[in-house]
């Protein structure tokens, strides 16, 4: 057996081990999504917690892992009596299913073998990963590079405990009660706030900038990988503890009591954060009742829903895609102030040295937020007395623009803030050769704008922007299948198989269907594209009002593209050269940090820009050759310096394009325009651009 890294070694992550900790004493609280920076042991210590789950009692060959004592009623491979002496039992470990970022939607609900149901009239469903993880932990890594539809099946999982897989009038169900965890890397895109929603808990990590930790970080690893099982055997005593303090925790929570007055203060401070819906209300409730258990306690006090608003209510304050989740702790704190005057369920002051350790339900001491000591098998004193925790929090919460270092989400004394793509591009670049420094112009609210689509079919990963042929979308015609039948289409099978029935020797009611009849569904839905923006940042552009006016057009395309699930890239030209600002991303909030930082002035190479953006595509298709790009010029026009213009568009014709003509006065010479005719572009005024009410393909 391979051994696995131990959950209590993991140095600092206190918020991470404490929102986990949550979920294994009540799965209601609804999953945890970490949000963080590579290499930070997310997926680390998602794997340890699993072994510290109490281990489970199924039926012996189901497939569903049903519990002897409350077997699910509609399970596929049921019916299984409750507790029927004849029902075999075998007692195993929880579950830790891993879902890839790759999986299809058959993968991860089950498959129903339509074509044996239609020919032999048999259910033949084969269970998907959501079985699998039936009593057990889901980890989803890089949740946020799977395709929507496949977060929204599993989200709805997660929050029914049922699965529901239909395929044309055949249904089966079975429970999916898990514990979810989803973890990503903020610089890759991303998720929808709708989405976010729907995770119970949220946790910003970022690793220590503390030499020390550093340092003890990397003893504890190179011990394990010099000697896993040793290891292991060493933190085992603090496991075991850990372990039962879980199980305990689990029993006292039927138990615990939530008092109104605590369920007015969850109210208040939910009302007061302006979090929308009453999701956050019931996940909050849920987190307190679980903290008290996990304290022992038999009554929710005002420490507990402390703890479970920090880590709820973060990521469900986002107003737009471009604001950085957090939290104002000074607003917490008024808002539990205001609320607790009953006094009847205070926690007592803390004495001047601090809040002292209170014993946990099996009688262990225990630090600040129910978090073990942090020290070794030993006894040794991990690193410092802080280990874990992340800078103080700010006097004022965090303002909407993109994400970057100083609006993160703050925690108490100990959450770590977050970090990603967006903050190493808050900065301004520093300017390189031909590229003198200006003033930088800032952007205005951003707008909607019309769609703009790339002509034709594609055949690209899904999204909203341009028509392609996908696995969901509306039927608009049937083909043979390519191997097995998947997603059968109905009528046109039938019509296969009805000329053929006299000859098949038919004499009862039903159909003979034999292989050859199958036919599959052509659907059409939506795809992403490459949307890349070409900006010319040089002097004609430098006056202030322009520039702002610019900057929010582009700002409203990133949050069009956000919205349509694109991958965005810049390049910008000014001086005598362009260069590219921000590869292709699927991370807008990235781009909208580049583009508020960008500043403007000297000439304007445009033919350097153009040949600039050829090269970048030509790279990027060879990356993704299905992700079709939608170049997005924005200009006057105007080439005072660089190369020449008309070869340089040369270098992008055929690729679906779209001009903002940025120039303005009472006298204007059209370059834009013209610009426009040599690309096969679709030439779009800067003022018009939120009222485009004609897609590109009419105008290709």
């Amino acid at each position: 057996m391979i051994a696995t890294y131990p959950f209590s070694a993991v140095v600092g992550l206190d918020d991470l081990k404490l929102a986990l900790i949550l979920n294994a004493v009540s799965p209601r609280v609804g999953g945890v999504l970490v949000r963080g920076e590579k290499g930070t042991a997310k997926s680390t210590i998602v794997r340890a917690l699993a072994a510290q789950l109490p281990v489970v009692d199924v039926v012996r060959g189901c497939r569903f892992a049903c519990d002897p004592a409350a077997p699910d009623p509609g399970c596929p491979d049921g019916p299984h009596a409750p507790d029927a002496p004849d029902t075999e039992r075998v007692r195993r470990a929880a579950s830790l299913v891993e879902l890839p970022v790759g999986a299809s939607e058959d993968r991860l609900v089950g498959s129903l073998d339509v074509e044996r149901a239609l020919t032999e009239g048999v259910k033949a469903f084969e269970p998907g990963l959501l079985a699998a993880a039936h009593r057990g932990v889901l980890y989803v890594d890089e949740v946020n590079l799977l395709h929507d539809h496949l977060v929204d099946l599993l989200l709805d999982a997660a929050a029914l405990g049922t699965c529901y897989v239909e395929r044309e009038s055949v249904s089966v169900r079975h429970a999916a009660r898990f514990l979810l965890v989803g973890t990503m890397n903020p610089e890759e895109g991303e998720l929808r706030p709708q989405l976010l929603d729907r995770f119970g808990l949220t946790v910003e990590v970022k690793a220590s900038r503390d030499p020390d930790e550093r340092a003890e970080v990397v003893r504890r690893r190179l011990a394990f990988e010099s000697s896993p099982a040793g290891f292991a055997e060493r933190w085992a005593g603090r496991e075991a503890e850990l372990a039962g303090r879980i199980a305990a925790a689990r029993e006292l929570l039927a138990s615990v009591r939530l008092p109104d007055a605590r369920l007015r203060q969850i109210a208040a401070v939910c009302a007061e954060f302006e979090v929308d819906g009453l999701r956050a209300d019931l996940v909050t409730a849920h987190a307190a009742m679980a903290h008290a258990a996990w304290h022992g306690r038999a009554s929710v006090e005002v420490e507990d829903v402390r703890a479970a608003a920090r880590l709820a209510l973060p990521h469900r304050r986002r107003r737009d895609p471009f604001d950085a989740p957090g939290l104002d702790e000074n607003t917490l704190e008024d808002v539990l102030e205001r609320t607790s005057g009953d006094g009847g369920d205070e926690p007592p002051p803390e004495p001047p040295g601090g809040t002292p350790p209170e014993p946990g339900p099996r009688g262990g001491p225990e630090g600040p937020g129910g978090r073990l000591p942090e020290t070794g098998p030993g006894g040794s004193e991990g690193p410092g007395e802080h280990a874990g925790r992340g800078p103080e929090p700010a006097d004022r919460g965090p303002e909407p623009v993109a994400p970057g270092p100083e609006s993160a989400a703050p925690g108490r004394g100990r959450a770590a803030q977050g970090s990603g793509h967006a903050a190493s591009g808050s900065e301004p670049a520093a300017p390189g050769p031909g590229h003198p420094s200006q003033e930088t112009a800032g952007a205005a609210a951003p707008y909607r704008v019309r769609l703009l689509a790339v002509p034709g079919v594609g055949e690209g990963a899904a999204g909203r922007r341009s028509r392609a042929r996908t696995g969901r979308g509306r039927s608009t015609g049937s083909r043979l299948p390519e191997g097995r039948a998947g997603d059968l289409h109905v009528p046109a099978t039938l019509l296969a198989a009805a000329p053929h029935q006299a000859r098949r020797g038919r004499r009862s009611a039903g159909l003979l269907l034999r292989a050859g009849d199958l036919r599959e569904k052509v659907r059409e839905g939506k795809e992403g594209n490459l949307v890349l923006f070409v900006v010319d940042a040089s002097g004609s552009m430098a006056a202030r009002k322009r520039m702002t006016a610019v900057k929010t057009a582009v700002l409203s395309l990133l949050l069009d593209a956000y919205q349509r699930r694109d991958k965005v890239g810049l390049v910008t030209f000014r001086g005598d050269s362009a260069r590219l600002d921000l590869p292709p991303t699927s991370s807008v909030e990235a781009g909208a940090a580049r583009l508020r930082t960008l500043p403007t002035g000297g000439r304007t190479p445009l033919a350097a820009g153009l040949v600039k953006a050829a090269e970048v595509l030509r790279l990027e298709g060879m990356r993704d050759p299905a992700r079709r790009p939608l170049l997005v010029l924005v200009t006057d026009g105007r080439a005072t310096a660089g190369g020449d213009v008309e070869r340089a568009a040369g270098s992008l014709r055929g690729v679906a394009s779209v001009v903002v003509d940025c120039e303005s006065g009472p006298v204007r010479l059209g370059m834009a325009r013209r610009l426009a005719t040599l690309l096969g572009a679709l030439a779009v005024p800067l003022d018009d651009l939120g009222s485009v009410v004609r897609d590109h393909r009419k105008a290709v």
